[in-house]
């Protein structure tokens, strides 16, 4: 065991008492390893992703003030705080976090016990789970000051943002890709009405900023390991404000495609509107009280846009010669901007069949 991780063990409560240690998950952003103790179970330990999280003290206050304020409302509910939230495990002077010799961030979990975690939806059930899920996260939180939080990745949702960058890299072109994908880049342009949907709505005082966590995927939920339920929400590195239908666009944009999201034959490409409509029941049933009516009409397009900011991220990305996602072929990023591309114009082509689920689910 590294000197660097005995240095934080022993942070913490009962480090003479560790019986077992080991690499956990296949995160591909934090280290994280799991912790056997003698007589007091098992823990979770994290090292923070420094280069990804540039203020990882201010990643951690968000996420010590948000599993607090769960913890509470699970207890008030009569649910179970210790397996239904993350909870942090305090040092031994009483800290959410250890900063190491070296000054990376090191935090602590409980382990929940019993659980199962999906990479990939295969029915609706499990995705009626996933929507309620998110949703409960939702409404759990609609009370709490959201402006307690920090901003940990800056504009990280900003659509309008994200459009800029990607117009500037197709100014850029260092490689002279952007002439081979014209037609890839017209779409995106001309849909550029997108990128202002939720900042006119948030300025236009229609809809309010919220807890997002802003990473909404399936494997992002423990679920109950015999009943099937979700139980847990975790991965709450990006929780900071925002907008509801962002967490709600980003959980279909992912699990309600078809196809994969790097999908090379776009004949499998599209969107399963018997899985977005379980998704939408969910979330709906966990959320609808909390969420205004604008809020409720815009979730559909929070679908649209998810997928829109991920397909300008991915081809610029390709364009700017794949500098942020990692590729695993040549034209990777192009694939996946293909594949938003397909999976928007399906969306389109079904946008008023989208409304009506929303609508019967309010």
């Amino acid at each position: 065991m590294k000197s660097s991780i005995i240095e934080v063990l022993q942070q913490y409560d009962n480090f003479t008492k560790l019986k077992e240690f080991s690499e956990y998950g296949n995160g591909h952003i934090n280290d994280t390893y799991l912790l056997d103790y003698e007589g007091s179970g098992k823990i979770i330990l994290q090292k923070i992703n420094k280069t990804i999280f540039k203020e990882p003290k201010k990643l951690m206050e968000n996420i010590a003030l948000v599993t607090s304020f769960l913890r509470d409302k699970i207890e008030k509910n009569g649910g179970d705080p210790d397996r239904e939230t993350l909870n942090l495990i305090k040092t031994k002077d009483g800290q959410s976090f250890y900063e190491d010799s070296k000054g990376e961030i090191w935090r602590a979990y409980n382990f929940i016990s019993d659980t199962i975690c999906y990479e990939q939806v295969t029915n609706a059930k499990e995705f009626y789970e996933s929507g309620f899920a998110f949703g409960n996260f939702q409404n759990l939180l609609a009370d709490f000051p959201v402006n307690k939080l920090s901003e940990v990745i800056k504009n990280f949702h900003n659509t309008e943002d994200r459009f800029a960058t990607f117009k500037a890299q197709i100014n850029e072109d260092p490689l002279g890709r952007a002439k081979n994908v014209k037609e890839e880049i017209d779409f995106f342009l001309n849909r550029e009405e997108y990128t202002h949907i939720f900042n006119r709505a948030l300025a236009n005082n229609e809809i309010s900023l919220k807890v997002t966590h802003n990473d909404t995927k399936l494997n992002n939920i423990l679920f109950d390991k015999d009943t099937k339920k979700a139980l847990c929400v975790i991965d709450l590195d990006t929780i900071m404000p925002g907008v509801a239908a962002f967490d709600f666009g980003d959980s279909i944009r992912f699990g309600a495609n078809k196809g994969l999201e790097d999908e090379v034959d776009l004949s499998k490409v599209g969107l399963d509107i018997e899985l977005f409509e379980a998704f939408t029941r969910g979330f709906l049933e966990a959320c609808g009280k909390s969420l205004n009516k604008r809020e409720i009409e815009l979730l559909h397009m929070g679908a649209i846009v998810m997928t829109y900011e991920c397909g300008i991220r991915f081809l610029g990305d390709y364009i700017a010669g794949d500098k942020y996602f990692k590729i695993a072929r040549e034209n990777h990023n192009l694939d996946r901007a293909r594949t938003q591309i397909k999976l928007i114009s399906d969306m389109e082509e079904h946008i008023e069949e989208m409304k009506k689920i929303v609508e019967k689910y309010i």
